[in-house]
């Protein structure tokens, strides 16, 4: 037999960020694959509808309601679900935000943020887990959800962009020393999906016209789009993939503009 196997049977997952958006779709559909979820975000309600969905497909879930900038908590979150699980397989840093300030007007309360929230927080994720992996001596998944505006020039706001660059150079460095104990390291860079964060973006048809412009598709991606991907890099279909960032992007990061 040579199809490598997509399925997540028997494997353990956390998803940051796993409220809503992205990180609820994504939460769902490794649950679908056969993996049970740890979710992690703010807000418990938030937490209790996703795990919901979790429930419904017979897989095991831990609601962990977190603040993901706290170093504390993270250490503790990833000792609570090693310690219920047994083990951690699959890590999916997917908490995010973003304040669009022009550069000019940027505070240095938004800079930190932004920063806390989309990069430390990765970081704090990946290193607290890896850390498991290599102790456990069973190697693992790291995938850290970053943008097209973490390698292209975009309106999202300077801060925004830079830790969205950040995660993808910190996952190759990750890549290049956690090889090693067999952990693989990427990343995701998804392009406009409809979530609560671009509701109101995606409300205003010039907005659009102008996402349509450079997306050769011509279409807004589909949350459920994201999850074939990062399913892949998450089983042992992925094995050979290491340090590397996906674009998920209807072509958008092909344009020459």
């Amino acid at each position: 037999m040579f199809l490598p196997s997509f399925l997540l049977e028997g494997k353990k997952a956390i998803v940051t960020g796993a409220g809503r958006g992205i990180g609820r779709a994504l939460a769902i559909g490794l649950a679908e694959a056969g993996a049970d979820v740890a979710i992690l975000a703010r807000t418990e309600s938030d937490l209790e509808e996703t795990a919901g969905y979790i429930r419904e497909l017979g897989r095991q879930v831990l609601i962990v309601p977190s603040d993901v900038t706290n170093r504390e908590q993270v250490h503790n979150a990833v000792k609570r679900i090693r310690e219920e699980f047994g083990k951690i397989d699959i890590l999916i840093n997917n908490a995010g935000m973003n304040i669009r300030s022009q550069a000019l007007d940027v505070t240095d309360e938004e800079w930190h943020t932004i920063m806390d929230t989309n990069l430390k927080s990765a970081f704090m994720f990946a290193q607290e887990v890896g850390k498991i992996m290599k102790e456990d001596a069973n190697g693992g998944k790291i995938i850290s959800i970053t943008s097209v505006g973490g390698h292209v020039a975009l309106r999202t706001g300077v801060v925004y962009a830079a830790t969205k660059a950040a995660l993808i150079q910190m996952t190759k460095v990750l890549a290049l020393e956690w090889g090693k104990y067999n952990i693989n390291v990427n990343a995701i860079g998804p392009w406009y999906f409809r979530t609560p964060l671009t509701e109101k973006l995606l409300a205003d048809p010039e907005y659009v016209e102008d996402i349509l412009s450079v997306t050769p598709l011509n279409r807004i991606g589909d949350l459920k789009e994201l999850i074939g991907p990062v399913v892949f890099l998450s089983s042992e279909a992925g094995n050979y993939v290491h340090g590397q960032t996906l674009f998920v992007d209807g072509g958008m990061t092909i344009n020459g503009f």
